[in-house]
């Protein structure tokens, strides 16, 4: 007989499990570890191993010697972004001098003393108020000029106080301005005394001017006009010029006991009077 065919899969013993098999749990495989292959190194995490403990266990030290050392890590980026100093700009040098170059120029001579100023070119100064004074005071008026705008007559010293007078009362120069004085060590009548008069009802100003000597007294103005009181004081005070019949002519501006008179030429400042700046403010010069 025809062998019967056998059914199609497994057969009961096949298919049934055994009764005697341990029953098999159901747990996760163990990871296995990655090969020690340089092909794959990233199988291990990053939070494991450092970058350099990473390159150490993928290569072997053959491997290791034959392949390029890796580059360090990146700096992190808060210290990238800060930008590097700039480092300080060298100090320039100086230039060297050109081959050739002309040397320093030497200390410059002395200037030159100054040129004598010329003499005041004045211009004859006309009009009805030098005519008029012209024919009282006859040849009393020795010059009638005109410098710069600024009219002046020149007289000598005994016609000073009528002259004073007459353009007080008949020519209305009512207010005495100034008195002040030059002094000429060169000339025979060193001292020029300069009276300023002005009118307000001309809107005019003149200049009155005569010289005197060393040893030589001018009558005072003051019974003419009050305000030549302090003026004439001045005067005496700075340059030693006496105004006979002055209220009471003794230094304005000076102690009392100053031996000098400070504006005469004939003096050094330095020298003017070592006592006094001696005595008094324990030094040796007032300068």
């Amino acid at each position: 007989m025809p062998d019967d065919p056998k059914p199609e899969g497994p057969t009961p013993q096949e298919s049934a499990p055994s009764s005697e098999a341990a029953p098999v749990e159901n747990k996760p495989e163990a990871a296995t570890p990655a090969p020690t292959s340089a092909a794959t190194p990233a199988a291990t995490p990053a939070a494991a191993q450092t970058p350099a403990a990473a390159g150490a266990a993928a290569q072997t030290p053959t491997e290791a010697s034959a392949a390029p050392a890796e580059k360090p890590a990146a700096a992190p980026a808060a210290e990238a972004a800060k930008p590097a100093a700039a480092p300080a700009p060298a100090a320039a040098k100086p230039a060297a001098p050109a081959a050739g170059a002309a040397k320093p120029a030497a200390a410059a001579a002395k200037p030159a003393a100054p040129k004598v100023p010329a003499v005041m070119a004045a211009t004859p100064w006309e009009g009805d108020l030098p005519t008029a004074l012209a024919e009282e005071f006859g040849d009393r008026i020795s010059a009638f000029s005109s410098y710069l705008g600024q009219n002046f007559l020149v007289c000598q010293p005994g016609a000073l106080f009528p002259i004073l007078m007459s353009l007080r009362d008949t020519h209305e120069f009512a207010y005495l301005v100034d008195v002040t004085a030059v002094h000429y060590p060169d000339k025979p009548a060193p001292f020029e005394v300069v009276y300023i008069l002005y009118s307000f009802e001309r809107n005019e100003r003149i200049r009155v001017k005569t010289q005197i000597k060393a040893d030589e007294k001018l009558a005072s103005a003051v019974p003419v006009y009050i305000t030549a009181d302090w003026l004439e004081r001045e005067a005496y005070d700075m340059f030693g010029v006496v105004f006979e019949g002055h209220p009471g002519l003794k230094r304005i501006l000076m102690p009392e006991d100053w031996e000098t008179f400070p504006l005469r030429k004939e003096n050094s400042i330095l020298k003017m009077d070592q006592r006094w700046v001696q005595e008094n403010l324990g030094i040796e010069s007032g300068q």
